[in-house]
């Protein structure tokens, strides 16, 4: 085995770690919210200890990967595109730990009519990001089958906003015994969670052009 193929074949498996790392965080990040949701406040304190930890764990991984293709040159041609998607990657991981602690913050009242909307919407945003992790994997063993692999991502994606907006209208429309001030704090808690999923879309949009790049 050649040192190249030795430090590729290491570096490959310490990006399947960071993403695994990435994906944990989405999974913590939706059963944190249904927690909080459904008034599981014990557990909703410990998914805010477990997705502080993997995005630490996700960091040191960037970390150990950047220095990887510098110190060994490996995959110049291509380091600073994979470099791209890992910071796209990282984005989802940073967003999904800082939503979190947007609800241990600020607290929201999610009214009861809107509590089973609310874990649809998470649901729904975090399977989007569920849904980028295979064709990130795939980007770097069989790059071909990766456009094919991210429709769900946008299918998801798209599911979200509808639900985002029914909510939105709900709030606005119907519910006349909130508060203008409630009405406007749980848009940002739709937005929030929506968020999730616009990350997703955008990691797909990359890895499109990249798995056609790396194809040529």
């Amino acid at each position: 085995m050649s040192l190249l193929f030795k430090n590729v074949k290491e570096l490959i498996f310490d990006i399947d770690q960071f993403i695994d790392t990435v994906e944990q965080g989405v999974l913590v990040f939706k059963e944190g919210v249904v927690n909080y949701i459904v008034g599981e406040r014990a557990s909703f304190s410990d998914k805010i200890l477990r997705i502080n930890r993997l995005e630490a764990e996700a960091d040191k991984l960037q970390k150990k990967i950047d220095d990887e293709f510098y110190r060994h040159s490996i995959l110049p041609q291509n380091a600073s595109d994979i470099e791209e998607m890992l910071d796209k990657l990282d984005e989802i991981i940073d967003i999904s730990k800082d939503n979190l602690y947007q609800f241990e913050d600020e607290l929201p009242f999610i009214p009861k009519e809107l509590k089973s909307e609310f874990i649809r919407l998470t649901e729904t945003s975090t399977e989007a990001a569920l849904a980028v992790f295979p064709a990130s994997r795939s980007f770097f063993r069989e790059p071909l089958k990766v456009k094919d692999m991210l429709s769900k991502v946008y299918f998801y994606e798209k599911e979200t906003d509808k639900i985002a907006r029914n909510i939105k209208r709900k709030l606005f429309h119907d519910m006349k015994d909130l508060d203008l001030s409630q009405k406007i704090h749980l848009r940002y808690f739709t937005l929030h969670i929506e968020t999730v999923s616009d990350k997703a879309e955008h990691l797909a949009d990359l890895l499109s052009i990249l798995a056609l790049k790396m194809s040529i």
